[in-house]
């Protein structure tokens, strides 16, 4: 007979084999599941995010309830999704043709810009991806290197959920993987510069040239 954990799930209270994730424990003790899951197990989708707390630990983490493996004295409660007070649209055919992409990111996503650094969204992401730097990233144009850092991201939210800027991380990441392949990019330093002389910032004075 194998061995058991006992951990409160919900608010309910779940006895199963010590080898299970959250997400088993909760079906094999005869809940019906009917919201939190979505790839069923695959650890692809983002629906099962939810808070843990490992008995004798102070901290609450966040995590995958399809991924995560249970331990005695756990206690779990999922996360349902939320809708945030700003959503983004756009369409990447009237995105710019490149060169403004800079600006036209700045417009679409102003919040991105007030950034505090905090590591908030870093430690919230069950996927252990460098959300910050990737925001900053697509901030500084880098859309290459921000389509890599996002690259594992499952759109759980949790980044979002945990920014005090209200930044939505995952979404701009998304956006930065979209414009990537949608697009050829321009060298990085070359719109930074053009953006410089656009606004003012940088004179050009073309007779000395």
């Amino acid at each position: 007979m194998s061995e058991k954990y006992h951990l409160v799930i919900d608010g309910l209270n779940v006895e199963a084999d010590k080898n299970s994730t959250i997400i088993q424990a909760l079906a094999k003790a005869g809940n019906a599941i009917t919201k939190n899951v979505g790839c069923m197990g695959q650890g692809v989708c983002g629906s099962c995010r939810c808070l843990v707390r490992k008995e004798g630990e102070r901290t609450v983490t966040t995590a995958l309830a399809c991924e995560t493996p249970i331990e005695e004295g756990m206690q779990v409660s999922f996360i349902d999704y939320f809708l945030p007070s700003h959503i983004h649209y756009y369409d990447l055919e009237n995105v710019g043709d490149g060169w403004n992409w800079l600006d036209d990111t700045a417009a679409l996503f102003p919040e991105s810009q007030h950034c505090r650094h905090c590591g908030g969204c870093d430690a919230a992401c069950p996927k252990h991806l460098q959300v910050q730097n990737g925001v900053a990233q697509v901030v500084a144009g880098d859309f290459g290197a921000a389509a890599h850092t996002f690259d594992e991201c499952v759109m759980c939210n949790l980044c979002t959920l945990a920014c005090p800027e209200n930044i939505r991380p995952n979404h701009l990441g998304l956006y930065a993987r979209r414009m990537t392949t949608a697009r050829s990019l321009r060298p990085v330093d070359l719109m930074r510069r053009l953006q410089e002389i656009d606004s003012g910032a940088m004179k050009v004075d073309i007779q000395a040239a």
